[in-house]
């Protein structure tokens, strides 16, 4: 079980890594870096050579060799790809471990997960950056990242378990030297008591993270991340002019490109707006559930808690206002999805220590 969390917590480095490594891709108009999948123009790598950048382009007249570009795409399928195989090698480890204890669903469900985030790699890049397929792949990383932690935590509080009753078995034998420690071993100390409430509102706040995570990427899909160039109004209007069964349409249809988007500018102003309308309620969800957790938790895990919750938002808030005050510069973009994942985790880790606690 001590190998199978090392490549756990391993799996979720790697995966937040993917995430950003991403979201950089994307936003540096690389993500058709490589007008193929999974090698680029039809190499494993980037064709470097005149004669096979010669080949390339004759097979790709519509997307010329950008060196640079190709290269980003095809470093982040690396990574994707060893994220895949360590994912692979949990779910194998987990059939071979249950008598240890370990999880024996959710191995298979990230198994499957990303087998199917493979899949969205590929159509993002077939069918051309379409919005819909953009947003969900990244929804898939972030869901894959959200629950390598929570199996990462579940199986920390497995091991502790059985290392107590390991010990208490131990002290046993030897009772006649070691009577205090086996009294005092007995497994995972028991997790404080919640405040009342805090399961729900955790949960709550959870999900408005994970749609306000939805809210970005559509933004950032449809390249409306700077429809509204002004801040705190949109083009000096509290309620700008909204189009939102154009701003909101799923499917365009087949055989678009959609690199460098295809909305008008309306609709890229709804879309805008609605992020920063979801960032103001995300704010104030967030906001109480740290100071409920700071003034009503009592143990030092929940007051913790509130200033993790409250330090994330802070962080990521502050990013998404330098990034409309600043015009979009790509390290700070890139960031902004870095905090969103951040925030991510900190809400699982609190909702699952909420649902986890004993009574």
């Amino acid at each position: 079980m001590s190998w199978f969390r090392r490549i756990n917590f391993l799996a979720l480095c790697l995966c937040f890594g993917v995430v950003v490594l991403g979201a950089f891709v994307r936003l540096s108009d690389a993500g058709l870096g490589c007008p193929d999948w999974p090698g680029c123009y039809g190499h494993l790598g980037v064709p470097q050579e005149a004669h096979d950048v010669a080949r390339a382009e004759q097979n790709f007249p519509q997307r010329p060799v950008e060196a640079h570009k190709a290269w980003k795409e095809m470093i982040h399928r690396y990574f994707a790809s060893t994220l895949g195989l360590l994912i692979v090698a949990l779910a194998v480890m987990s059939g071979k471990l249950r008598h240890r204890g370990a999880p024996q669903v959710l191995p298979l469900v990230l198994a499957g997960l990303v087998v199917f985030q493979g899949l969205l790699g590929m159509w993002t890049v077939t069918k051309l950056l379409k919005p819909l397929i953009v947003t969900a792949h990244l929804i898939g990383g972030m869901s894959t990242l959200a629950l390598l932690a929570w199996m990462w935590l579940a199986t920390g509080r497995r091991e502790e378990a059985a290392t107590g009753k390991l010990a208490a078995h131990r002290s046993e034998r030897q009772l006649a030297i070691e009577l205090q420690r086996a009294a005092a071993v007995e497994g995972p100390a028991p997790l404080p008591l919640p405040p009342a409430g805090l399961r729900r509102y955790a949960l709550v706040a959870l999900l408005l993270v994970i749609l306000q995570i939805f809210l970005g990427g559509w933004t950032s899909t449809n390249y409306a991340a700077l429809a509204c160039p002004d801040l705190p109004t949109c083009h000096g209007k509290w309620l700008p002019e909204l189009d939102v069964p154009t701003a909101f349409t799923l499917w365009h249809g087949l055989g678009i490109d959609y690199e460098h988007g295809i909305l008008d500018a309306r609709a890229r102003v709804t879309i805008h707006f609605f992020h920063r309308a979801g960032a103001v309620v995300v704010t104030a969800a967030l906001l109480l559930l740290g100071l409920f957790l700071w003034r009503r938790g009592g143990f030092r895990l929940w007051r913790g808690y509130g200033v993790a919750v409250i330090g994330a938002l802070a962080l990521q808030v502050s990013i998404g206002l330098s990034i409309v005050k600043l015009q979009l510069p790509l390290g700070l973009a890139t960031a902004h999805n870095a905090g969103a994942a951040v925030l991510l985790l900190t809400l699982v880790s609190l909702n699952f220590f909420a649902w986890k606690a004993s009574r």
